[in-house]
């Protein structure tokens, strides 16, 4: 019988540990940066078909967008600004996210321009 300690075995336990943890906050983060993305490509895609939809139908489409992606309330305000060629929209919004020990806040602000 070969005496065995058992270090390397607590050494790997403790790195798939860290792994797991690491993956677990990393998806909750990942997911903050989807719904952004998500929202922000349907604003260029609002740009993109402006010149057949009004500003209230603009705003309500992507208000109802970011009640369905679970955005935060102030992600609905959504600012929609006509020039004599261009369009702008854009929004502001605070996603809080809980690590270990603190709670991690991200400023979005995603927006869009377009030719009219």
């Amino acid at each position: 019988m070969s005496a065995r300690r058992g270090a390397g075995k607590l050494g790997c336990l403790f790195s798939i540990l860290l792994l797991v943890t690491a993956g677990y906050f990393g998806v909750n983060i990942g997911e903050v940066y989807l719904r952004y993305f998500e929202f922000r490509d349907a604003m260029v895609q609002e740009a993109r078909f402006a010149k057949t939809r009004t500003d209230d139908d603009i705003r309500r489409r992507l208000a109802a967008l970011a009640d369905s992606l679970g955005l935060p309330e102030e992600a609905a305000r959504v600012s929609v600004r006509r020039s004599a060629n261009v369009i702008r929209i854009r929004s502001e919004y605070v996603e809080l996210v809980e690590l270990p020990l603190f709670v991690r806040s991200f400023h979005m602000t995603p927006s869009a321009t377009g030719p009219l």
